[in-house]
């Protein structure tokens, strides 16, 4: 039986849910996508790694995620950034590295543009920054749009056990907050896995924060026949080689 999550206390009163593995630095952060959570395959996967080598690791479910306190429909782009800032400031006394998947990776990119000096490196698995605007919204239909400004939210088919819940807030938050349509002022050393057959973050998507971001330590690995998740045995391989990559 699993043992219990430790709990952060927020400022606003709310809870966010994470488990900590101790060792060296610095520590890797991992920040899932949306509607998922820390009981992942890949977030469990690093963490039985970190743990086989003594590297320190968190991983954690955002607020309205997995055991954390909150209502999903009440999230934001900014408000899932800034719970990355919160577990790197209250849990991490070194410098860190952000494992950012689909929505994470966004939300992982917001965070280290607020903690540059903190952070050591990021990878980014299938990553969506902009996804509410340039991949949610460009494709919904003008029935789906109105029906966000009637009802103030859109539901979508998820792979999880609920819908997609796309509340205006998001959309309207995460049209404030897009990041490709300038430079992103990050010189940490980035790494980019996509899968080539991602459904949900197409390939020309993702390509373009080699072109955005101000790093020159950056390398963008296509992964054949990878979908959305990269969960397969020989996806977390490249995964944990290319972290082995930023660490040692």
């Amino acid at each position: 039986m699993t043992n219990a999550p430790d709990f952060l206390n927020l400022p606003d009163g709310t809870k966010l849910a994470y488990r900590k593995s101790d060792g060296q630095g610095p520590t890797v952060i991992w920040c899932g996508g949306l509607k998922s959570d820390m009981e992942s395959t890949k977030a469990t996967f690093l963490e039985h790694w970190a743990q086989e080598r003594s590297q320190a690791f968190i991983r954690f479910d955002y607020y309205g995620h997995g055991v954390s306190d909150g209502v999903f429909t009440e999230g934001t782009i900014s408000r899932w950034s800034d719970d990355i800032i919160a577990i790197l400031d209250a849990l991490c006394e070194e410098k860190c590295i952000f494992i950012g998947s689909s929505m994470g990776g966004w939300a992982a990119f917001l965070a280290a543009l607020e903690r540059s000096d903190r952070v050591e490196g990021i990878i980014l698995i299938n990553p969506a920054p902009d996804f509410t605007e340039k991949l949610t919204y460009a494709a919904w239909t003008e029935a789906q749009k109105k029906n966000l400004e009637k009802n103030g939210i859109v539901y979508e088919p998820s792979g999880y056990e609920e819908p997609y819940a796309y509340s205006k807030k998001l959309m309207d938050d995460g049209r404030a907050r897009q990041i490709l349509d300038a430079p992103i002022l990050l010189n940490c050393p980035i790494r980019i896995l996509q899968g080539a057959e991602d459904s949900v973050v197409p390939p020309d998507h993702s390509r373009k924060i080699v072109k955005a971001v101000e790093s020159e330590d950056v390398t963008y690995t296509l992964v054949k026949g990878g979908d959305h998740s990269l969960s397969r045995e020989q996806d977390l391989m490249l995964l944990a080689q290319i972290l082995s990559g930023l660490l040692y």
